[in-house]
């Protein structure tokens, strides 16, 4: 473990905390020279990215088929499949310069649980995922239009939102609905382990004639 490495990382890691490592050193280079980490995000990569996105790993039932949808620089895909080698989890990510990070990035670290699709969530093929989580893609009626018809029936969007996520979720009721998404629960992870834990909420899709 890195001197610079949280103890809270390899509580979440655990074995696997070189997996984490490696990425964390990828995104501090090669994400932050193509531009898609920020300049000011470098020193806070662990706390404000990587754990952030590994703590969702508690909402997660085991051996799901997962998709990260605008998963951008591999957030919060690469975290949850290093932190669950279980979960089958395949990024979704519509530009190709990101999607060829993406790739390279999986091959590098072996994550052999792990697929790129370049392309938009909402040309991909429905019913086929378990679980899609997401995080800072968009607000939470489109996000849940283009999630909710990617899941088999009974299965949740799993989205990592701000505090004024139940704002959003009032607003949002009716487009929510209509893309077929029911009981809706807003809930934090990561308690334990983060100075301020992650948001999520999770809304699952009802199933033929429910």
């Amino acid at each position: 473990m890195s001197e610079n490495t949280p103890a809270a990382a390899a509580e979440v890691f655990s074995e696997r905390l070189p997996l984490a490592e490696a990425y964390h050193q990828s995104l501090a280079t090669t994400a932050a020279e193509r531009g898609f980490i920020g300049p000011k995000e470098v020193g806070r990569l662990w706390e404000r990215h990587i754990l952030n996105c590994a703590v969702i790993s508690e909402a997660f039932a085991p051996g799901l088929k997962v998709a990260d949808i605008g998963s951008g620089a591999g957030l919060p895909g690469i975290p949850l499949a290093i932190a669950r080698p279980d979960l089958a989890i395949t990024l979704i990510e519509p530009l190709l310069k990101r999607s060829v990070y993406l790739n390279e990035v999986v091959s590098e670290l072996g994550l052999d649980n792990v697929t790129v699709v370049r392309g938009r969530a909402e040309d991909q093929p429905k019913a086929t995922f378990d679980a899609v989580t997401s995080r800072a893609v968009a607000p939470l009626g489109k996000l849940a239009g283009w999630s909710l018809p990617l899941l088999q029936g009974g299965g949740y969007m799993i989205a990592m939102k701000g505090e004024s996520v139940a704002e959003e979720l009032e607003r949002d009721g009716r487009e929510i609905a209509k893309a077929g998404g029911s009981d809706a629960e807003i809930f934090t992870v990561g308690e334990s382990v983060l100075e301020q834990p992650t948001t999520l909420i999770r809304i699952q899709r009802k199933k033929k004639g429910a």
